[in-house]
């Protein structure tokens, strides 16, 4: 073999193994399932939610594109920033009323979170999450929003659960704008357990209050679960998810269940 042929041999060989080859897929599945990892990635979620709307037979769906982008700030603390931008597809909820399509209320977390876990496997991260009024087509509320956000998990290696919740609150700073003022409550606990090769169970309702609406139709409160995988595209890490969540408890125009894909694509350093 000449040693042009075996320079494009090694090249292929190069392109074609697997990212970060020193992290296993269950430790990349691991990194993935940590909200504030010293991870860049952008995960594209798509959830489909079923019986919506006041006949309870309409079908909605959004895309949320998540970017998650973390700074170093020091040697002891990283800045996490995590982006959720809904592209929300709308049925039609009254006859002429047509479907509605466009982008909704943009959110950004900022989570400050020590840059090593401790002994225990404890990790968190607390800072602030603003809504910015981008929402096209009455997609969403016209009001800034802003609150505090929370994160806390366990995280430890040889153990495969891995487990914790997210919280925030998003207060309006008006009600100047089209839809007035709100008051929104997000708590998503999350659990997996991780098997070899990347594969793991999974469950992470997100369950929300809407403080401002009547007695009865403030709370949405998922159960339910998934699968997912870590596999590779070339040398990219990608985490693969499908779940399913029924709501037991949902307002009166909420959706009775959804389902959850989501595709994560992971730049790890």
């Amino acid at each position: 073999m000449n040693k042009r042929k075996l320079y494009w041999l090694l090249l292929a060989a190069a392109i074609c193994s697997p990212a970060h080859a020193e992290m296993s897929a269950e430790e990349l599945a691991k990194l993935a399932q940590n909200p504030v990892g010293n991870l860049v990635s952008v995960p594209f979620q798509n959830n489909t939610n079923f019986n919506v709307g006041p006949q309870d037979d309409r079908t909605q769906n959004i895309l949320n594109i998540q970017p998650v982008i973390p700074f170093s700030l020091n040697e002891n603390w990283n800045l996490i920033t995590r982006t959720i931008v809904p592209l929300i597809w709308q049925p039609e909820f009254a006859p002429s009323q047509g479907t509605t399509f466009g982008l909704g209320d943009i959110q950004l977390s900022t989570f400050v979170s020590p840059s090593n876990p401790s002994p225990s496997g404890l990790i968190w991260g607390a800072g602030a999450i603003v809504q910015m009024p981008t929402a096209s087509n009455g997609l969403g509320n016209k009001n800034w929003g802003l609150g505090p956000t929370a994160v806390a998990l366990h995280l430890q290696k040889g153990d495969p659960w891995v487990f914790g919740a997210l919280a925030n609150n998003v207060w309006s700073l008006s009600n100047d704008g089209r839809g007035g003022s709100y008051s929104n409550f997000l708590l998503q606990p999350f659990v997996n357990y991780n098997f070899a090769e990347g594969f793991y169970l999974t469950s992470a309702p997100i369950v929300t209050a809407n403080w401002k609406a009547d007695s009865g139709d403030q709370w949405t409160v998922p159960l339910g679960g998934g699968v997912g995988k870590i596999f590779h595209l070339g040398r990219l890490p990608v985490n693969s998810q499908l779940s399913a969540y029924y709501n037991v408890v949902t307002p009166d125009d909420g959706a009775d269940w959804s389902t959850r894909l989501q595709v994560q694509f992971m730049f790890p350093k």
